[in-house]
């Protein structure tokens, strides 16, 4: 019985810090279903699917320390090749006809071609960190920022299969608030396997200290390109879900304004621990839609006020600036949210 006891109040302490960020999320989603009106509805969902992006891009870069500004290369991957295959039978021999005759002449069921799509995402991640990982700190940072600008300067001339800068309309949008919510919690949850598993923790051990690590037995090149690859299927899974949700898929929306304000909320949050992803995400959206609001105009006292356009990206940089300056781990700090006295006991226990 005894054994039994130690052993739930060890699942307990494990699972604590992904149920600390679920809940709320549940929440959210529950309360603005019953009371929320369709707009606060759809920022609820625009910030789930966040929650799957900025959660896969700090699978590599909160575990390894190395800023990525190429992940949403495999967004925009994920996103068309679930484009090819759901789109409109009637427009792709039109819009895109370069396609394979397989893909132009019919198109594919939504749970088979979302698999697909985050398969071959990660699969580019994997191909593309076969070459990048050999490289560390600003070097591999900017490898990832030419593989963003090549992805965009392809997709965006390759008019016959992605139709260029336009958009690609006529996609089925099944993306709903529970669906989103689902996919939320799956990236936690491997997020949060990932990063108590051996490969976290050899990645983590990389990224406080590379010649400790090494002289270890640890690789930094296999241990990065395993964060890289998963990192690169959980963000094609949130470029799936966009798709799906706006109906549409443009390759401008999968540039360098998306790429700054995943790195933001990353940061924001805090960069260092899976808290610190969701919490920037759920903080720069509430701001995001609080001053798009302002923006747009209220009325006080009968007179119309509106702030002037841009503010909102004025804003967000100064809050991120003053994150920097006065709490520069973000607002978590590096740390999870644990059960109380838990880090305590612990500590006790490695002093002991």
């Amino acid at each position: 019985m005894k054994s039994d006891t130690l052993s739930f109040a060890a699942i307990r302490r494990f699972w604590f810090p992904v149920l600390a960020l679920v809940v709320p999320l549940t929440l959210i989603v529950l309360v603005s279903g019953q009371f929320g009106g369709l707009s606060v509805q759809r920022t609820v969902v625009e910030m789930l699917i966040s929650v799957v992006i900025v959660v896969g891009l700090y699978i590599f870069v909160g575990n390894s320390g190395i800023i990525s500004f190429g992940h949403a290369t495999f967004m925009a991957i994920a996103a068309y090749a679930s484009a090819w295959q759901t789109c409109c039978e009637m427009l792709k021999p039109i819009t895109m006809s370069g396609l394979p005759p397989f893909l132009r002449d019919q198109s594919i069921p939504l749970l088979p071609s979302a698999i697909v799509s985050v398969l071959l995402a990660g699969a580019a991640a994997f191909l593309t960190g076969l070459v990048i990982m050999r490289l560390t700190g600003l070097a591999a940072s900017i490898s990832t920022l030419a593989v963003l600008f090549i992805l965009n300067v392809v997709y965006s001339n390759w008019d016959s299969v992605t139709m260029g800068t336009a958009s690609i309309v006529g996609l089925p949008t099944y993306v709903s608030g529970w669906l989103a919510l689902g996919c939320a919690i799956f990236a936690i949850v491997v997020a949060w396997l990932y990063q108590t598993s051996a490969f976290g923790l050899a990645i983590r051990a990389t990224r406080e200290d590379e010649v400790a690590a090494a002289a270890s037995g640890i690789s930094l090149y296999w241990s990065r390109l395993i964060a890289f690859t998963l990192s690169g299927f959980v963000v094609g899974l949130g470029g799936v879900l966009q798709a799906h949700y706006l109906g549409t898929v443009s390759i401008n929306s999968f540039f360098l304004s998306f790429t700054f304000l995943a790195l933001a909320m990353l940061i924001v949050g805090g960069m260092g621990s899976l808290a610190g992803a969701v919490t920037g995400v759920v903080v720069i959206t509430a701001m995001v839609d609080i001053f798009r609001r302002l923006e747009a105009g209220v009325s006080i006292g009968g007179t119309e006020w509106a702030l002037p356009a841009g503010t909102q990206e004025l804003i967000i940089a100064a809050f991120m600036l003053l994150i920097l300056v006065f709490r520069k781990d973000g607002i978590m700090a590096g740390r999870e949210i644990t059960l109380p006295g838990q880090e305590k006991r612990e500590k006790g226990l490695i002093n002991g």
